[in-house]
């Protein structure tokens, strides 16, 4: 089976990254990593730059997990790339994803990319909080 893990660069991310590994040991599953952007800008909120995806490829040799890590910058919303990944995919477990405390204001501004992933997806989604203790 494959557990899927929406990631962007940020302790939210790097949180759902730490329990997708977790999860891919309990049932030696393989993970699949998605970074995903519309890749308009260098500096796009979420896009991973090449130090990110080092350190995260570097994560992942260390877990010792069977993985693999997309990044897809082709123009489309990242959700969309993240559920088409989950439908692609025949034997995904769960969606896992990082989330982060957001006031009602912000969240009718911006929509939410976690609610919107946990209302269309058609496996199991986690969403992850950061250790703020740290």
């Amino acid at each position: 089976m494959t557990i899927l893990v929406g990631y962007s660069p940020s302790p939210e991310g790097k949180a759902a990254v730490a329990f997708g590994i977790e999860q891919a040991r309990a049932f030696d599953d393989t993970l699949i990593v998605l970074n995903a952007g519309i890749g308009e800008t260098p500096d796009e909120h979420g896009v991973a730059t090449n130090a990110d995806m080092d350190e995260l490829k570097q994560t992942l040799l260390n877990s010792e997990v069977s993985h693999e890590i997309l990044q897809f910058l082709r123009g489309n919303d990242p959700v969309e790339e993240l559920l088409a990944l989950a439908e692609a995919t025949d034997d995904t477990r769960m969606i896992v994803i990082g989330s982060r405390r957001r006031s009602p204001v912000g969240k009718l501004i911006m929509g939410s990319t976690a609610q919107r992933i946990i209302l269309e997806a058609e496996v199991p989604v986690v969403s992850v909080k950061a250790d703020r203790s740290r």
